[in-house]
């Protein structure tokens, strides 16, 4: 919105010039995302706990969680007020990805919101049923990957996917890209909502793979860094970091609430919404594969849960003490806070890793 207001005016007030640098904007929208935190924090705490909205813990989970009961939740709603306003406020409102990862972000969001309004309104921990779930996040998944697969102006690369380390092994997808989008998205949605187990422990991860893609996203929107490291060029990718600055802000902002002892939780609304963003963020970079390592935390924590089950119901017996895997150190009689530092620890250095492969191809 500033970006349109005032940078035809640049000639006026030359000031009003530095507008049109992405890396200006993206600075400013980590500011104003941590500022409308901080504002609307506390504020939204208190509101949640006089409506009581509290967490619901299940019976089946780590007796040291029995506590966190009646902690408030869907704190997400905080994420993408704190993400949204400052996207709006600093991008490019003529670039068409800004609205796709919007649209993305915020449909999962309401998704989530509804999820977790059924478990508060029914006092349980079930919410909306899975295939009601599952089906409207397929299909929001399905209508991005069709924005993506439709889009004009003769991009070359729309249906083909980068591999990592390689620089000229682009497979064309063809029709298949549209699945492929989908289960990026999707399946990072689901993978960060199964980590948001331990106070803080997803949002840690989310704000390192989100400064990874950031980076990504300038390099593939700048021709000249591109070009240098024999990466696709996207026209207008690069103003996703304008949107990643609005998710690292509202993501700091949020951790300052949800580091423990969390003062609230963030609920489906705002991790199937974090997911979402970064599986959008990896399939319009055309960095889809990536994503895995990059969000190394999420893969490991989903596996874990798709190991626990099959080994459960094939032989009876449990690989893990209790899984998503974070549980399972706790029952190994790791501290919560132990268990989140570390995996943030690892999640630092997957993405350096990752990021490292912009370089090495």
């Amino acid at each position: 919105m500033l970006y349109l207001l005032l940078y035809p005016f640049r000639d006026v007030i030359t000031a009003f010039n530095v507008f049109r640098y992405i890396t200006f904007r993206t600075a400013y929208a980590i500011i104003t995302a941590l500022v409308i935190s901080f504002i609307v924090g506390p504020w939204l705490i208190a509101e949640l706990r006089r409506r009581q909205i509290g967490q619901t813990i299940r019976e089946e989970g780590p007796r040291s969680h029995f506590s966190k009961a009646g902690t408030p939740t869907m704190g997400g709603l905080l994420i993408l007020i704190a993400l949204t306003l400052p996207t709006l406020l600093w991008a490019d409102l003529t670039n068409r990805y800004i609205w796709l990862i919007l649209f993305s972000t915020l449909g999962f969001g309401a998704i989530g919101f509804l999820d977790d309004y059924l478990k508060i309104s029914r006092h349980s921990s079930r919410g909306l049923r899975a295939p009601y779930k599952f089906g409207a996040q397929v299909l929001v998944g399905l209508l991005v990957a069709l924005a993506l697969y439709f889009q004009d102006g003769g991009f070359f690369i729309a249906t083909r996917v980068t591999i990592p380390f390689f620089k000229r092994v682009l497979p064309d997808l063809g029709w298949f890209y549209i699945p492929f989008v989908m289960l990026v998205i999707v399946g990072a949605s689901n993978a960060v909502n199964l980590t948001d187990g331990l106070d803080g422990l997803a949002i840690g991860p989310v704000i390192i793979a989100t400064v990874s893609y950031l980076i990504i996203a300038y390099a593939v929107g700048h021709a000249g860094f591109a070009e240098y490291l024999n990466l696709p060029f996207i026209g207008g990718a690069g103003e996703l970091a304008v949107f990643a600055g609005s998710v690292i802000g509202a993501s700091l902002g949020f951790l300052w609430f949800n580091a423990y002892p969390a003062q609230m939780f963030m609920g489906d609304v705002g991790a199937l919404a974090l997911g979402a963003a970064l599986g959008t963020m990896a399939v319009i970079t055309k960095h889809e594969l990536l994503l895995v390592v990059i969000g190394g935390i999420f893969v490991i924590e989903t596996v874990s849960v798709i190991v626990q089950v099959v080994s459960f119901q094939t032989t009876g017996k449990r690989v893990f003490r209790m899984a998503p895997i974070h549980h399972h150190f706790e029952q190994k009689g790791w501290e919560e806070n132990k268990v989140v530092i570390r995996f943030w620890i690892v999640a630092i250095l997957l993405a350096l890793l990752s990021l490292s492969t912009l370089k090495l191809r």
